[in-house]
């Protein structure tokens, strides 16, 4: 946990999407001290046409290399989530040739009550976790 779920154009190659996912994992565990293997990801592929992410008038470009990452989990300080979405923006830079102005990025916070991980129990209620 979190839930990182990837919106993003056709076209990368599976090694691609591969790096993706590793990159932003390492971001995440890096910027919120989730243990290695809290690992939750989904990625959703769009035609170019199926997929519009303007700027909101902030004049930021946006190419084919978009990503849009919803982000569900526990509540995160303020500090964090910036952490997060800087260390992101410089590793998807440096590793995946993606520009910070092609990541947008949303958190949707949650509770311990809304989590199951198996079982159908609420692991971090009953203590598992």
């Amino acid at each position: 946990m979190p839930l990182m779920q990837y919106h993003v154009i056709k076209g990368r190659t599976p090694e691609q999407i591969a790096l993706l996912l590793d990159t932003a994992h390492d971001a995440m565990v890096r910027s919120f001290g989730v243990p290695e293997g809290d690992r939750y990801q989904t990625l959703q592929e769009y035609e170019p046409s199926h997929l519009k992410a303007l700027d909101t008038g902030l004049g930021i470009p946006r190419t084919e290399n978009f990503v849009l990452l919803h982000v569900v989990s526990r509540p995160r300080g303020k500090e964090a989530k910036q952490e997060f979405y800087r260390n992101l923006c410089d590793d998807l830079q440096a590793k995946c040739g993606i520009a910070p102005s092609d990541v947008m990025i949303s958190f949707t916070e949650n509770g311990d009550e809304d989590w199951s991980f198996g079982y159908g129990r609420a692991q971090f209620l009953t203590g598992e976790l």
